[in-house]
């Protein structure tokens, strides 16, 4: 038998997860998650772990509270690691009481993973410190849930007043807190999805919060806050004041190389969007960077014009008789991201173009003596003439092998329809090559962008979105990530 762990998964953001409950999705059987539990925390767990949705929505339940405490006492029983990820914390109207009991009534180990509560993110993502020396010394937690169950006469007049699910009751809770004693004038505050990039806020008294949550139409979830903390707001606000605050930006990069770019756009608050339209594979033939291995020695020049080129070279590398010290040749990085995955291997680059296109590859060569030299270049099954074409100008015998090829992901379709067909549409898609633009408008089409910005690494892929008859708005001065993030920012300045 096995244990299960109730894991706190935090108010939203998934880098609010702690690290003890990273560490046990690393090593989950099954997961069995919430509503308000980010998703993306899920691509922490194994490919092969079981995921299950048991989220609750108001009159709206996945499973009942009886049969997903069945789930857990099933799976321990089997011999798997369960990991119950909860919204926020267990322990705070999360009910993980109810659910460590029928565990240990089943005789089944359990141990508990706190979480960031959903009140302590979404105030420190609103800019409200729920305590402060110079307002209140009191602060108290309660559900909307049961108005009439809760003693309104003490409770309300606390002096920082935490409200969770209430947001459909609000206007009855405020009316008895009123009723009480408390001035209609206390400062007040509804925040729904909190520490996300898509957080909305609105902003009251205790005598019109109501009414603004009604005007805006504001759904759940949302928590409500209500004391003189609340006006703090309008001086310590940061998060929504992030330059790229609820922006919905698409990357079109490979599953296994966006979770950096993803973070980046995160911290500048945008909400990160990821669709794969290129999956990266061996060649269907490695004959030809075979035999290129087999003669590595023989080689002047070794050319690398990404790093997907880097690792699947090396990959092949060492699936061979040889290592790298049969490798005589000077190299040539494309730019700076090429550059790092090079020298982690412990090798130095002799060459980089000023600027990082094909173009500025071939002009860095000139001044080195190449007739009659034996350069390689592993690279991608399809990609522009510009380097062999050139440096054979330049009396160079060029090898181009295929050490890559670039595919559509299986999955790639479906998620494209989901991303621009909901009610909101992105904001901003962004094309890191000339292969993404196309293996996109394959699947979508042009008119599928329409009313989306466009943002591009650099000339040759802006060029490619030209010719498909698309309006490039942000293109990349440095033609790397940082470049193209820059790029995004500058036009949010103008």
């Amino acid at each position: 038998m096995s244990k299960v762990y109730l894991v706190g998964a935090g108010p939203g953001d998934p880098g609010l997860i702690t690290w003890k409950g990273r560490k046990l999705l690393a090593i989950a059987d099954s997961i069995l998650y919430d509503n308000l539990a980010n998703e993306h925390l899920l691509d922490l767990a194994p490919k092969n772990c079981e995921r299950i949705y048991v989220g609750k929505k108001k009159s709206v339940h996945a499973f009942p509270q009886e049969e997903i405490c069945a789930m857990m006492i099933d799976r321990a029983r089997r011999g798997l690691n369960v990991v119950r990820l909860k919204g926020g914390d267990p322990f705070i109207f999360g009910r993980g009481g109810e659910e460590l009991e029928a565990l240990a009534e089943a005789g089944i180990p359990f141990e508990v993973v706190p979480g960031v509560t959903s009140p302590l993110g979404i105030a420190a993502y609103s800019g409200i410190p729920l305590t402060h020396r110079s307002h209140n010394k009191v602060l108290t937690f309660v559900t909307g849930h049961d108005v009439h169950g809760i003693d309104w006469s003490k409770v309300g007049q606390t002096e920082t007043l935490v409200v969770f699910m209430g947001i459909f009751s609000i206007r009855e809770i405020a009316g008895e807190i009123m009723r009480h004693g408390r001035s209609g004038d206390t400062p007040a505050v509804a925040v729904r999805w909190g520490t996300r990039p898509d957080q909305e806020t609105v902003t009251g008294t205790l005598a019109t919060i109501a009414d603004r949550i009604e005007q805006v139409d504001l759904k759940p979830p949302a928590t409500v806050i209500i004391g003189e903390v609340v006006a703090l707001r309008e001086k310590i606000d940061w998060f929504e004041k992030l330059p790229l605050f609820g922006q919905r930006i698409v990357m079109t990069r490979a599953a296994d190389q966006a979770a950096e770019f993803s973070d980046r756009l995160r911290a500048l608050g945008a909400d990160a969007v990821e669709l794969s339209v290129i999956a990266l594979e061996p060649p269907l033939n490695p004959g030809p960077l075979d035999r290129a291995i087999e003669n590595l020695a023989s080689y002047d020049w070794l050319i690398f014009t990404s790093v997907n080129g880097v690792r699947f070279f090396m990959d092949r590398l060492d699936q061979s008789r040889h290592d790298l010290r049969s490798l005589k040749a000077r190299i040539c990085a494309i730019g700076p991201a090429t550059r790092k995955a090079i020298e982690e291997l412990h090798l130095k680059v002799n060459l980089m173009p000023e600027e990082y296109v094909a173009e500025s590859l071939v002009k860095a060569f000139a001044p080195e003596n190449l007739p009659g030299k034996k350069v390689l270049l592993p690279r991608a099954a399809v990609a522009r003439d510009v380097i062999p074409v050139e440096l054979l100008k330049l009396g160079a015998q060029v090898d181009v092998v295929e050490a890559y090829r670039n595919v559509v992901p299986p999955s790639a379709t479906a998620r494209a329809r989901e991303i621009f067909s909901s009610d909101k549409k992105p904001d901003w898609i962004t094309f890191t090559s000339s292969s993404t633009v196309k293996n996109l408008l394959a699947i979508t089409g042009p008119e599928a962008l329409e009313g989306v910005h466009i943002a591009s690494i650099g000339p040759v892929t802006s060029s490619t979105l030209c010719a498909h008859g698309l309006k490039v708005d942000a293109e990349a001065k440095q033609f790397t990530l940082d470049g193209l993030i820059d790029a995004i920012l500058a036009f949010h300045q103008i």
